[in-house]
């Protein structure tokens, strides 16, 4: 047995220093260290071996075992080496050589608009808010003047969700008036960006999403030359001091007295195009007075203090800015529109 366990012990050495991977290393361990391979059949033997012959060879077959588990362990850190460095120099990267070039994107041009509004504003002393995509009516409509029987509140222009027409997709960012009173200390000089939702037909004027600005100022003694100064210095600000503007007469159910301001086309400079639809104006936002029911839903005393309101549409101030002809650009991700910007 001795002759045998010492040509097991070479055999399997001899085929542990020529495995050339780790799969054929691993098929010699089986072979004589698996429950069926050669070194542990043999010692499966010793039961027949006298008492006196029994502890020399328990100590010989250890050995073996250790030796073949050593040299194994030893081939394996070589053959780890051996695929490494392969590897290493199979994936050899040529440092010299230029990288490809990485193509960045860039803001889209509606929010290049929002941050430069958000600058103006800022350098105002306005603050910047934000407020929930989903709304309830009281907010939207009820705090805010609107009647039960407004056509705004209809199922048709509005997108409820619910039956009973308690929280919607807030049609305007104006419910953030209402928050911003009833939360901060007054004055107030705050502006709104967000997204809003309205049952409009996409055209090139309009969506059934889009976003809107809308802006609150209240302090004692604010009057509507405070709207007028303060939105003209915008608009210039956005489109250059040469831009025509012009305020109309309108009605908000939040603000008293109201109006709408328009910028002159910049597509046909009045004249009167597809893009204005003819009028050679397009209405950037509507504004006003804040009510006094507005005021006294807050709490504010409207015999102490007074201020204006006013809400903008981000992509027509986009169209305008850019000299884009048609909103649904804006949201078509168009990459050949969009790397004009």
């Amino acid at each position: 047995m001795k002759e045998q366990l010492a040509t097991i012990r070479a055999q399997a050495l001899e085929a542990v220093a020529s495995a050339e991977d780790s799969a054929q290393l691993d098929s010699v361990r089986v072979q004589y260290l698996g429950k069926k391979g050669e070194l542990t059949a043999l010692l499966k033997q010793m039961g027949k071996l006298s008492p006196q012959e029994r502890p020399v060879m328990g100590q010989l077959a250890n050995a073996a075992r250790a030796d073949l588990e050593e040299a194994l362990e030893q081939r394996s850190r070589e053959l780890d080496a051996q695929a490494l460095e392969k590897r290493l120099k199979d994936e050899a990267l040529d440092v010299t050589i230029p990288g490809k070039p990485v193509r960045i994107g860039h803001k889209h041009p509606m929010y290049m608009v929002l941050d430069e509004i958000k600058d103006i504003f800022l350098n105002m002393g306005f603050e910047v808010l934000d407020g929930p995509e989903v709304e309830l009516s009281d907010y939207n409509f009820t705090k805010l003047n609107t009647p039960d029987d407004h056509p705004a509140r209809e199922w048709s222009d509005t997108f409820y969700l619910d039956e009973d027409s308690r929280t919607l997709l807030r049609t305007q960012t104006s419910p953030m008036q209402i928050r911003a009173m009833e939360t901060l200390s007054l004055p107030i000089r705050v502006i709104v960006p967000g997204r809003v939702y309205r049952k409009d037909e996409v055209d090139a004027t309009h969506s059934p999403m889009f976003h809107q600005i809308e802006g609150l100022v209240v302090d004692k003694g604010i009057t509507m030359a405070d709207l007028k100064g303060t939105l003209n210095a915008v608009i210039k600000k956005i489109y250059g001091p040469n831009t025509v503007t012009r305020f109309r007469p309108h009605h908000f159910p939040f603000t008293e007295p109201s109006c709408e301001m328009d910028i002159q086309c910049h597509k046909c400079g009045g004249v009167g195009c597809p893009t204005c639809k003819g009028e050679g104006w397009i209405e950037v936002l509507g504004a006003g007075m804040v009510h006094p029911k507005v005021l006294r839903n807050c709490n504010v005393d409207p015999d102490v203090y007074s201020g204006f309101a006013f809400g903008m549409g981000l992509e027509r101030l986009a169209l305008g800015r850019f000299k884009i002809s048609d909103l649904r650009l804006i949201f078509e991700n168009d990459i050949r529109f969009l790397e004009q910007f």
